[in-house]
């Protein structure tokens, strides 16, 4: 991950403010806002303002995920091209389906809010939407798992080295 954020700040960072190039990074799969507060606090960007764009950002994408992938993916199936990369995604999101599966609404918190590798707004809604979690109880469920991510990544990225600097 550390690449990668290294390389979307450096590159987009170019060409955008600093508070642009945190929402976008939020909006990006596997950095979401996990990577965004990060170089949020290391680009100066206000803590307050920081935690708006992340959510924000983190949050754009889920509606779309929650109701549109899994007719998309059924399309881009029917394509020999694009049929084994959507079944190597879908079968790399539903190897970790048992979290949220098991628990449903709270296990789909907790998929969200805990800043893992592979976790996050993105698989925790395409998982929710391949096992077909209802749009009205997803929806909240990652809403607060991105709020719960937050506040984690808040007091990493910003409380903690605030004790030290």
């Amino acid at each position: 991950m550390t690449g990668l954020l290294s390389w979307f700040s450096g590159t987009l960072g170019a060409v955008l403010t600093k508070e642009a190039l945190v929402f976008v990074i939020s909006m990006i799969p596997i950095l979401e806002l996990r990577g965004a507060m990060i170089v949020a606090s290391l680009k100066g960007v206000e803590m307050w303002r920081a935690i708006s764009l992340c959510i924000i950002g983190n949050i754009i994408p889920v509606p779309f995920i929650l109701l549109l992938i899994t007719p998309i993916f059924n399309r881009m199936k029917q394509t020999r091209l694009l049929k084994p990369f959507v079944e190597r995604i879908e079968n790399k999101a539903m190897t970790k389906k048992d979290r949220i599966e098991k628990y449903e609404f709270l296990g789909l918190i907790l998929f969200v809010g805990i800043p893992l590798p592979g976790t996050g707004a993105w698989t925790g809604s395409l998982i929710a939407s391949m096992l077909g979690i209802k749009f009205k109880k997803a929806f909240p469920a990652v809403m607060i798992g991105i709020c719960m991510a937050m506040v984690i990544m808040t007091v990493v990225s910003y409380v903690i080295p605030g004790l030290f600097w």
